[in-house]
């Protein structure tokens, strides 16, 4: 009967045993965490470029007709438009390369003073954009779809098809330019620098520069001229370096 009570003293004595080592654990790891608070982080933004010729041309052609009704202003322009397609097919543009934009049918107006406007007729435009892969053949296709009825071209704007690598180099300009920096920062502070902590593309990366658009000219004895000039592309990167002593 006198070994009863010494059960709870002998679990209390289990528990507080066990916390003991807890908190010696707790306290043995705590130093491990702040361990990478020590440096000081310095974030750093930096932009490159790289360019290429472009290979591929992208533009936008098409018939606009009128008529005094709608369907007669439609009529007109599919059959107009059925000849450009079949140049631009003669042309080598695969089917891939070219889709439908827009097919429109509006009415035109006349306005007078003090009258509410009156139809006068109505306009049809059916436009198709294309991309030319051989940007060598670009003026003679201009011409060809000007001579097979389209009164409207527009374009063209230049592209590169296989964008990936460029960027890539881009990339790789902006991380050296961005660790050069971080170099420049960390002498000036008499500190080095430790490690990358983290990369990202900030900013997004900004589309090709435009090229100046050209328009077919309707009277011209000879191909037009085209030069596609160069595509650059920009990488824009947020970096974060580690500095320590």
């Amino acid at each position: 009967m006198l070994r009863t009570p010494l059960r709870p003293l002998a679990l209390a004595s289990a528990l507080a045993l066990s916390c003991l080592t807890m908190t010696a654990c707790a306290q043995n790891a705590a130093p491990a965490s702040a361990a990478t608070s020590d440096g000081t982080l310095l974030s750093v933004s930096a932009q490159a470029e790289a360019s290429r010729v472009p290979d591929v041309a992208s533009l936008s052609t098409g018939v606009v007709t009128q008529a005094v009704d709608a369907n007669a202003a439609l009529a007109a322009n599919a059959k107009q438009m059925n000849q450009v397609m079949a140049a631009i097919k003669a042309a080598g543009i695969a089917e891939k390369d070219i889709q439908t934009s827009g097919i429109n049918v509006n009415p035109q107006y006349k306005y007078t003073d003090n009258q509410p406007p009156t139809i006068t007729g109505y306009q049809a435009s059916n436009t198709v954009s294309i991309k030319v892969r051989e940007i060598g053949k670009l003026g003679e296709v201009l011409d060809a779809l000007v001579a097979s009825g389209a009164n409207q071209v527009n374009g063209p704007s230049f592209e590169i098809d296989q964008p990936e690598a460029v960027y890539d180099e881009a990339r790789r300009a902006a991380l050296e330019k961005a660790q050069q920096r971080a170099q420049m920062y960390a002498k000036s502070l008499g500190m080095k620098v430790h490690r990358i902590v983290s990369i990202s593309e900030g900013g997004g990366f900004q589309p090709p520069r435009p090229m100046m658009m050209a328009k077919a000219s309707f009277d011209r004895a000879e191909s037009s001229p085209v030069s596609p000039g160069e595509t650059t592309l920009t990488a824009n990167l947020d970096v974060v370096f580690e500095l320590g002593r």
